[in-house]
């Protein structure tokens, strides 16, 4: 026997618990020779979403929680339920059943197969609005330029991971976490099966604009040290073209005589290179802001309560336990 375990993030999600486990439950128990676990994360709901994984549980002793102490968004989130599972291979997805539970047989059955890493890669987003699915376009080209790291495009946290490669995932622990990019830095052998993404079979996105906003300048500094060094290129181009400027007054100066300056060039020149000065200290202040929370080491996360999970298996080090399955798969 195998064993599974699905993570599943959640915030303010009492009524769509139930629709994902009867859709989930039944699938996973046709794969053969596979037990299962299901982690709910409750990121600091403040609905009956705990109350309701308690009556759950009741029921299914297979289906678990882990309670946050406050909200601490869902890469947290789902880091904890990563941290809290035990079985062999882990799959993460979204309770709103926008991640098709109908995939997991298909990753279970690559997994056996020997791949480490099966992700869902959508190939459909017409359950999006054209702007979310267009911005989305545009931030994958955008990472996948700046940085040497690459991301495969309309790839998601939909994904089963085996152990080894959920143990080297874990030994990642920065506190500003984009996923996407941690799960691409662990590399292993990987293969994507495309779906056609649904329209969200109840609730709706917590996730805003300016939350993706922030999201996506997260991973771009998290993987990224270009938009750093761009301002080097910058300040070297402004730094030509004001030597430049101030030879030519010089020599205006020398031969033409002394000219009256113009109030107007003169303050296009200031408020361009204000505005150069203040958009490079803003990009050093946000690379500056991660240090000083990275230098506090404070946990990435602060469990309130915990139901249903089994002790995990004592091992050493994230190290010697890859090294162990490592062995056992030669």
């Amino acid at each position: 026997m195998q064993r599974l375990s699905v993570v599943v993030p959640v915030l303010n999600e009492e009524d769509a618990i139930g629709l994902f486990l009867e859709k989930v439950i039944p699938i996973i128990q046709d794969i053969d020779r596979l037990e299962y676990e299901i982690i709910f994360v409750d990121d600091g709901s403040t609905d009956r979403t705990s109350q309701v994984l308690h009556q759950v549980h009741a029921a299914n002793p297979a289906v678990c929680m882990v309670r946050l102490s406050r909200n601490f968004g869902k890469e947290a989130a789902l880091t904890a339920g990563l941290e809290a599972a035990t079985g062999d291979a882990v799959i993460p997805m979204d309770v709103d059943l926008q991640d098709p539970p109908e995939l997991i047989a298909r990753f279970v059955q690559l997994w056996r197969e020997g791949y480490d890493v099966v992700y869902g890669q959508r190939s459909d987003r017409a359950s999006d609005t054209a702007a979310k699915s267009g911005s989305a376009g545009l931030f994958y080209s955008l990472f996948n330029r700046l940085s040497s790291l690459k991301i495969e495009p309309n790839v998601g946290d939909f994904r089963l991971m085996s152990r080894p490669a959920l143990q080297a995932t874990l030994r990642l622990r920065e506190r500003n976490r984009f996923m996407k990019g941690i799960f691409a830095w662990v590399g292993f052998q990987s293969i994507g099966v495309p779906y056609t993404r649904p329209a969200r079979a109840v609730g709706t996105s917590k996730f805003n604009y300016w939350k993706l906003w922030n999201f996506a300048l997260d991973g771009l500094t998290s993987f990224s040290t270009v938009p750093l060094r761009v301002w080097t290129y910058v300040g070297g181009i402004v730094a030509v073209f004001s030597v430049s400027y101030t030879i030519t007054i010089i020599l205006q100066t020398l031969f033409f005589g002394r000219d009256v300056p113009g109030y107007a060039s003169l303050m296009a020149v200031v408020l361009m290179l204000g505005a150069v000065q203040l958009i490079s200290l803003g990009i050093i202040g946000e690379y500056l802001g991660r240090l000083y929370i990275e230098s506090k080491q404070r946990p990435i996360y602060v469990v309130r309560e915990q139901v249903g999970l089994r002790p995990q298996t004592e091992s050493s080090s994230p190290v010697e336990t890859l090294l162990a399955y490592s062995k056992a798969a030669r």
